[in-house]
């Protein structure tokens, strides 16, 4: 299998119930809910979307024929003088689970990579990742109904909190919509959550720090 990959790179998780904790990021190119063209857009399944992914072109990124030449890529951004805590990645796009599979999650955790997947939801994951976290998009078929953290995106019509709040997901967040309304929508998803505890909030924190 060839992978098609946006970019790798090291950082701190931005977002959710792994915030602040240092990952190496790889960006998967391609997703079934958009394109990742602009002229696209408007008819996607998801139009918020605010990464790049339609290319290979990004830092570290390109085509890896195998599992191991990935899994070699995203070690090599692991720092050497990293003398302890667990090894981390976070597998993300566009849509990671249309490629992630069984031969990567083995090559990664065979160079002791905790390893994470953030998805939309609408392809099962594979057995075998550490860390599942699914964000609901509206108009989406959710089939992944299980994992470690649900990150609705809000608001979206279509995609109220209540429609998720009864699955099996150990953490369950409200990440305001980002753009032009994102101060009214911060506002709204601060109130959903005082109004509803089992949600908390998540801030795009990397965003207000600088950093990818």
């Amino acid at each position: 299998m060839t992978y098609a990959v946006k970019e790798i790179f090291y950082t701190l998780q931005g977002e959710g119930a792994q915030t602040g904790r240092a990952a190496v990021f790889c960006r998967f190119a391609g997703c079934n809910l958009w394109s990742g063209r602009e002229a696209d857009r408007a008819s996607a399944i998801c139009q918020f979307c605010d990464t790049e992914f339609a290319d290979v072109n990004g830092p570290g990124g390109g085509k890896f024929t195998s599992a191991e030449a990935l899994a070699a890529a995203i070690e090599e951004k692991w720092p050497s003088n990293a003398a302890s805590g667990r090894r981390f990645t976070v597998c993300t796009g566009g849509e990671p689970l249309l490629q992630l599979n069984l031969e990567l999650i083995h090559a990664l955790h065979a160079r002791r990579f905790e390893i994470a997947v953030e998805s939309n939801g609408t392809v099962a994951a594979p057995p075998g990742l550490d860390w599942i976290c699914v964000s609901p998009k509206a108009g989406a078929e959710l089939k992944q109904l299980t994992g470690d953290e649900l990150k609705l995106v809000y608001p979206q019509s279509g995609a109220e909190p209540e429609k998720f709040a009864g699955l099996a997901f150990r953490h369950f967040f409200l990440q305001p919509m980002d753009g032009t309304e994102r101060e009214a929508n911060t506002r709204l998803a601060l109130r959903y959550c005082l109004d509803h505890p089992q949600w908390r909030m998540s801030l795009q924190t990397h965003k207000l720090l600088g950093i990818p």
